[in-house]
């Protein structure tokens, strides 16, 4: 059996090359249960919360393939940062569709920062203006340097700035993506970087909106990644308002996601009023953007479909069959 490390995957990986991979599989298609998703309780600190991702290759549409079976473990314990580690930890295991031999443990972090990077820059293929050139990233997090450089793989992005609560670990994303030769700065005016941003994208667990609807230009494509529960919301009211709004996954989005569910309960925002998601619009089902005037928000809460795809995508690469 294959073990693939962060290393692996980034070597096995490219950002264009991941885009396109998901692209396919979201056309294609895969068998993926909503996760199971789990608080663990502490007797100190904050809860930890469990996630199990399954997800297997639809084997009717596949025909004589044996496919790919997959499963991630991910645990993310926001009081990690106190101790110097990443809040999300994670395994991926890839097994054989067929047998259920496994083939491959692969390090489920970075898969995740990889495929969550990927599918947000899919989504701005289709959702972001051709042209857009300034991308704002808040929350200074392991997703920061990969959503911008995924970002910059599928647009023409010429500034890059960052804004987090420490400002230090905002500026420490910047000079690593300054040191990859990208025009990176950190910046403290949250609300004038939202103001002047051509894309917006946000990873962040917090509860209180940092986006303000309000102050999105015309033609602003928001990117919302880091809500994973319905108490957790990245953009206000007024952002969903004025936007027309996708999701990765309509089953997932309208479940989990606080920027989705807390608008619905509330009435401001239908399931019909979702326009698309990812299957639709991959599949030239459903329209992206259609002028250079309006705003589009994605929320992504992660599919196993994404998983399944990268994590087999790293398999080929060291030279496991198809």
């Amino acid at each position: 059996m294959l073990t693939v490390g962060a290393e692996g995957v980034d070597k096995a990986l490219t950002f264009v090359g991941l885009v396109e991979t998901l692209r396919d599989a979201f056309r294609t298609g895969a068998m993926q249960p909503v996760r199971h998703h789990h608080t663990v309780e502490r007797p100190e600190g904050a809860a930890s919360t469990l996630l199990l991702m399954p997800a297997w290759t639809d084997f009717k549409a596949a025909g004589s393939s044996d496919g790919h079976i997959g499963v991630k473990i991910v645990t993310v314990s926001p009081d990690n940062n106190a101790l110097g580690k990443p809040a999300v930890m994670g395994l991926y295991l890839l097994l054989d569709g067929r047998t259920g031999e496994p083939q491959a443990i692969i390090d489920g972090q970075r898969l995740t920062q990889w495929r969550t990077a990927c599918a947000s820059a899919l989504a701005a293929t289709y959702l972001a203006r051709q042209d857009a050139s300034r991308l704002l990233v808040i929350g200074a997090g392991a997703m920061a340097p990969f959503l911008a450089r995924a970002h910059a793989a599928v647009r023409p992005i010429r500034s890059i700035s960052i804004w987090n609560r420490t400002h230090a670990n905002a500026e420490t994303v910047a000079a690593a993506l300054r040191y990859d030769g990208f025009a990176a700065e950190a910046v403290t005016d949250l609300d004038a970087a939202i103001g002047a941003a051509d894309i917006v994208s946000s990873a962040t667990i917090s509860r209180e909106p940092l986006i303000k609807g309000a102050l999105l230009k015309p033609g602003t494509h928001v990117d919302l990644v880091g809500g994973f529960t319905p108490e957790m919301r990245e953009a206000d009211d007024e952002a969903i308002r004025r936007a027309r709004v996708y999701v990765d996954t309509r089953a997932g989005a309208t479940k989990e996601a606080g920027d989705i569910v807390q608008p619905l309960a509330a009435g401001m925002l239908t399931r019909d009023a979702i326009i698309a998601d990812l299957h639709e619009l991959a599949r030239g089902e459903k329209p992206g953007r259609s002028d250079a005037g309006e705003i589009t928000l994605f929320k992504s809460v992660g599919a196993a479909l994404e998983d399944l795809a990268a994590g087999i995508a790293v398999y080929r690469e060291f030279g496991g069959p198809a």
